[in-house]
């Protein structure tokens, strides 16, 4: 039972968290998204540019978002190092869908807005993927476990009488 248990609370910390960065996620899609074509159809800047704009503002949005309400309870390694962090890997992230609309457009010859927006949503997709996986390991860092020893040494010695 207690296996199972443990099996449970593991799996729901995950899920909370994973439903949390979905929401911050889909908001930062919507920017994202909606400003990329804003600039690509609306305002005719190119295709990468306005990519790469629209993702920058989202990712800002994206980081607040997620280190004061997805990944409040984990540890904060310093608004520097995450903030640098976060960016280098949205870098990546963004080089992704980058790399997919750039093979659309450029190898393909595909310059419509629905060839353009679908490879929008390729890249995103396995952009979001690189990025929930590396979010948990180097930015938004877990707590250690405090050992029952270092506990004990911080409340100071046990008395008795």
């Amino acid at each position: 039972m207690q296996l199972l248990r443990g099996v449970y609370e593991r799996f729901a910390a995950i899920l909370h968290e994973l439903i949390k960065f979905g929401l911050i996620g889909g908001l930062a899609f919507v920017i994202d998204f909606g400003g990329t074509n804003l600039l690509r159809f609306g305002v005719e800047l190119g295709p990468l540019t306005s990519k790469t704009i629209a993702t920058v503002v989202a990712a800002t949005f994206a980081y607040f978002g997620n280190r004061y309400w997805t990944f409040r309870h984990r540890e904060q390694s310093g608004l520097a190092r995450e903030y640098i962090m976060f960016f280098l890997l949205n870098g990546v992230g963004l080089a992704i869908s980058l790399a997919v609309i750039s093979f659309v457009t450029y190898v393909l010859g595909l310059h419509d807005a629905v060839s353009y927006n679908v490879a929008q949503i390729i890249g995103l997709v396995l952009g979001t993927l690189f990025r929930f996986w590396s979010y948990k390991k180097w930015v938004f860092l877990e707590v250690p476990d405090t050992p029952a020893s270092v506990v004990e040494n911080q409340a100071g010695p046990l008395t008795t009488r």
